[in-house]
């Protein structure tokens, strides 16, 4: 393992009971970055929750319906979520949950037309 630079940031090790993040796509990527810019405590809040209950349904995380509510990758037909960041915000993620790790699919700063 090579060593890191001094200053570089320390990456928070996941517990064995929580789930690991991962961007299913750059545009997620772009989305996260541009969510987290905006609003960073709620984005906190949400790696908390995506990393320890992402399948819990709750009224700012549930399961998508209709033709949303699948997503088919690597051969598999697996459950797409929606987690809103914040109650009244028009932001919002979607992700499916292979084993242990949360993909993030899409990331919408706004309130995505699929679902208006």
């Amino acid at each position: 393992m090579a060593a890191g630079k001094k200053g570089a940031l320390v990456p928070r090790p996941p517990k064995k009971a929580e789930y690991e993040i991962r961007f299913g796509t750059t545009e997620a990527q772009k989305g996260w970055r541009d969510l987290v810019a905006t609003m960073r405590n709620s984005m906190a809040q949400t790696w908390d929750f995506l990393t320890r209950t992402p399948l819990a349904t709750t009224p700012t995380n549930y399961p998508l319906k209709g033709e949303l509510g699948t997503i088919e990758r690597g051969g598999k037909r697996r459950e797409r979520w929606q987690h809103k960041p914040t109650v009244k915000g028009t932001a919002r993620i979607w992700f499916y949950v292979d084993d242990r790790t949360v993909f993030l699919e899409q990331v919408h700063t706004s309130h995505p037309n699929e679902t208006k």
